[in-house]
């Protein structure tokens, strides 16, 4: 019996996404989910909180360095030399943390969204009129 090729196709995509979902399932299992809270991993950068009727979260991205987020849109936060923080909508001032520098980036906004292109690096200007500081009118 000849096996059409569209069927041995399927069949080897679907024995790979079980062991990838059983590796993922796997890992998720593992992980600590009682002890006390001393044992458990601590993020650094997590925070999440509404600020000035904002919602603003952070938590340690891809590479462990900090991620922010204000009303789901993201904020891209840069380390100086100094050890502080710095944003896009004011690249003038540093902040000791990712929750200060978030807040102060909510501070300027004032009533205005965040850009979609904030939380890109190298990229200070929005194609659609927008401030080169992040910010819609």
């Amino acid at each position: 019996m000849i096996v059409p090729r569209r069927v041995a196709l399927r069949s080897l995509f679907a024995l790979a996404v079980t062991a990838f979902t059983g590796g993922a399932l796997g890992r998720v299992a593992a992980r600590p989910t009682t002890g006390s809270p001393s044992e458990l991993p601590v993020d650094p950068h997590a925070f999440d909180e509404m600020y000035r009727g904002r919602r603003i979260l952070g938590f340690s991205g891809a590479e462990g360095g900090p991620t922010a987020l204000v009303d789901g849109r993201p904020l891209h936060l840069m380390r100086c030399a100094d050890g502080g923080y710095v944003t896009p909508i004011d690249h003038y001032e540093s902040w000791p943390t990712p929750l200060a520098a978030t807040r102060a980036a909510v501070d300027e906004l004032g009533a205005a969204r965040l850009s979609p292109l904030a939380g890109a690096h190298g990229v200070h200007t929005d194609p659609t009129g927008g401030s080169p500081r992040g910010v819609h009118a």
